[in-house]
């Protein structure tokens, strides 16, 4: 193949992911991009990854920032400044550079403890109980697992956390499914829902915050008021900015990390079985499923220095993207890595001995604790509906940064 009809090819893959066709199961063209240009260049200039070994350089090194302010309207548009869903995401720990970033990430992780989200486990157990007995009042008859579990689960653990009343909660999953979708292609259609979704988000939160300074309660928002360190201070829009990041992001991926996770146990009964049987396990099992079909595909920095890679050098300026959902199908990390294996050799959360690979963020709180709900859930619906099985075809919702689904239609007794 020439290098003309190489590019030619290259860039009809990438289209393909750009459209729901494509997004329904991207990992053959990842893997075709992976062979054909691993290190590709798309129409648009941006310089596009999918080995492991590269996007794990991408998300961990330092040589690789977030967009500058100066630069985000490029992407963003020169009218950026105005949206308020755009104005949250870059001045959230997600868009920061260091020292902001680091600055921010150290006043929330003091409020926002892995001991934290460790105490959450019996509220999870109980949450997860509570839902599975709701399940039964659909009889024989199929339900939405998504509506019915994926999303109220997460949103209920979420909200217990930051102190948001439970009659609240179920109002968000529009509005943060609204205002994520900043993160796919824009458009001005797009931007403007976000925006208002953002703008009821952002007035929610003002008043609970304002109730938290009156009345402090034993719940994360209360503590996130009170953060300090040094004498430095959360600002009232880095508070409420970050209570909106955690609220949105703690629901999002953990609803897809419980969907995709399904449908692949669904789909794989030698794995499904060996969890139902064996729950100490659920551990390896949801690293494995994270890394099978990872809730979040891709993620973009801008090249702070030259950095080479084996076949490539990236110069200072770029805009790089890693796809992780490549990377972690990468058969030169992972062996046989279209199988799925809840016991894989690898060891979990290890990137240097195969683990899979996420994308790096400021809220490693946040991750542990969609861990931790995943562990408890997975093998409790397993075990209470040993014959669950799809009623239809999920309806796959159209997201390639965030990947999940919109419908898993279920029956508890096949």
């Amino acid at each position: 193949m020439t290098d003309v009809a190489a590019l030619s090819t290259v860039h009809a893959l990438l289209g393909e992911l750009a459209v729901l066709e494509g997004r329904e199961d991207p990992y053959p063209r990842y893997d075709a991009l992976r062979v054909l240009a691993p290190v590709a260049v798309a129409p648009d200039g941006a310089v596009v990854l999918t080995r492991y070994d590269d996007c794990a350089l991408l998300v961990r090194d330092r040589r690789f920032a977030h967009l500058p302010q100066d630069r985000v309207g490029e992407l963003f548009g020169a009218d950026w400044a105005e949206h308020l869903s755009l104005r949250q995401l870059l001045g959230s720990m997600l868009g920061l550079n260091p020292p902001g970033h680091t600055r921010l990430r150290r006043l929330v992780s003091s409020a926002f403890t892995a001991r934290r989200v460790q105490a959450l486990r019996p509220a999870i157990a109980a949450l997860v109980d509570e839902l599975l007995d709701g399940l039964q009042d659909a009889g024989d008859g199929p339900v939405d697992f998504i509506g019915a579990f994926a999303f109220p689960l997460p949103v209920n653990v979420i909200g217990e956390l930051l102190g948001i009343p439970r009659s609240d909660r179920a109002r968000f999953q529009p509005l943060v499914r609204d205002t994520s979708q900043v993160l796919e292609v824009i458009t001005p259609e797009l931007v403007a829902r976000a925006d208002a979704a953002a703008a009821r988000v952002w007035d929610y939160l003002t008043d609970l915050v304002a109730e938290r300074r009156r009345r402090p309660a034993d719940d994360l928002l209360s503590a996130l008021v009170r953060a300090g360190l040094d004498g430095d201070r959360l600002s009232e829009d880095e508070l409420l900015t970050t209570a909106g990041l955690l609220f949105a992001a703690g629901f999002e991926t953990t609803t897809n990390l419980l969907g995709n996770g399904l449908v692949a146990l669904i789909a794989h009964p030698d794995q499904r079985a060996r969890l139902q049987n064996d729950p100490s396990i659920a551990a390896s099992a949801v690293e494995e499923l994270l890394r099978y079909d990872s809730p979040v595909q891709i993620v973009s920095r801008v090249s702070t220095d030259h950095v080479a890679l084996p076949d490539a050098t990236i110069p200072p300026g770029a805009h790089v993207v890693g796809y992780l959902g490549a990377a972690n199908r990468d058969p030169a990390r992972f062996d046989d890595p279209h199988r799925l294996d809840l016991t894989r050799p690898e060891t979990p959360r290890s990137p240097s001995a195969g683990g899979a690979l996420l994308p790096g963020c400021a809220a490693g709180a946040r991750v542990r604790r969609g861990r931790l709900e995943a562990q408890i859930a997975f093998p409790a619906l397993l075990t209470r509906y040993p014959r669950l099985a799809l009623a239809a075809r999920p309806e796959r919702r159209n997201s390639l940064t965030l990947r999940g689904y919109t419908r898993i239609p279920i029956t508890l007794a096949s």
